[in-house]
């Protein structure tokens, strides 16, 4: 009896133990994707004042792409940047009579802008 006991105490702590590290673990996980903000609020909070105001609605009402880097993409991003991919955020209706939709270049950590310009009309 005393050792079915025992059996069920320890199963039970050993339960509780398991728990213990999922929770741990999920918390620790959650916690460390929070602090990376998302890719279109980093290109956001890069822009002018101008170029903030020609978004309509919301920064989330964009379109962001990882692509490769190209000449055209070359000629608008840091000349420092020595990998062949970026993100580009596509911020949707912000076309002028001028220019096209706004596009803001971001590195692959995902924090570092790299440059801006406009799609081609």
């Amino acid at each position: 009896m005393k050792k079915s006991i025992k059996l069920l105490i320890f199963g039970i702590l050993g339960l509780l133990l398991i728990f213990m590290v999922i929770g741990i673990v999920s918390f620790y996980s959650a916690s460390k994707t929070e602090n990376q903000m998302p890719i279109e609020m980093v290109a956001f909070n890069n822009l002018t004042d101008e170029e903030s105001a020609l978004i309509p609605v919301s920064p989330k009402d964009s379109i962001v792409k990882q692509i490769p880097v190209n000449d055209d993409i070359k000629t608008s991003i840091d000349i420092n940047y020595d990998k062949d991919q970026v993100y580009s955020v596509t911020f949707n209706n912000t076309k002028t009579d001028t220019n096209g939709n706004l596009v803001v270049f971001v590195g692959l950590d995902k924090k570092t802008v790299l440059g801006k310009g406009f799609t081609s009309k």
